[in-house]
């Protein structure tokens, strides 16, 4: 029997710590972490064990609605990983607050049929 585990796409803005958050769950530097916003621009789908629970985690690039070309590409590729979501992990910068497009991403994560949690990093 072949059976599909829960996927958790870890979603947000550019430069708020959805790589460094990726990388602590899975106890490992699997993800790419720079201080310069847009290094990850395709989603990074790894198999992750938390406290023995079993799911596939996406890493995904900053969503930014509104930017030029390569961030409406970045934008689609994390709206695949939403689509494809069992739960959904919203990252907030803490210092810087929570912004107009937190807010967009939110309202468009509360328009899913799905679970969705906010990590304040």
């Amino acid at each position: 029997m072949n059976t599909r585990l829960p996927v958790v796409a870890v979603v947000g803005r550019p430069n708020v710590g959805k790589s460094t958050l990726v990388n602590r769950i899975l106890g490992r530097r699997e993800a790419i972490v720079e201080q310069r916003p847009g290094v990850t621009r395709d989603r990074k789908v790894v198999e992750a064990d938390w406290a023995g629970t079993c799911f596939t985690l996406i890493d995904t690039g900053g969503w930014r609605p509104g930017g030029d070309e390569l961030d409406a590409k970045i934008s689609a590729q994390a709206e695949r990983a939403m689509d494809a979501a069992d739960l959904l992990v919203l990252v907030v910068d803490t210092a810087v607050g929570v912004t107009a497009e937190d807010e967009a991403i939110a309202a468009r994560l509360r328009r899913r049929d799905r679970p969705v949690l906010v990590f304040f990093f």
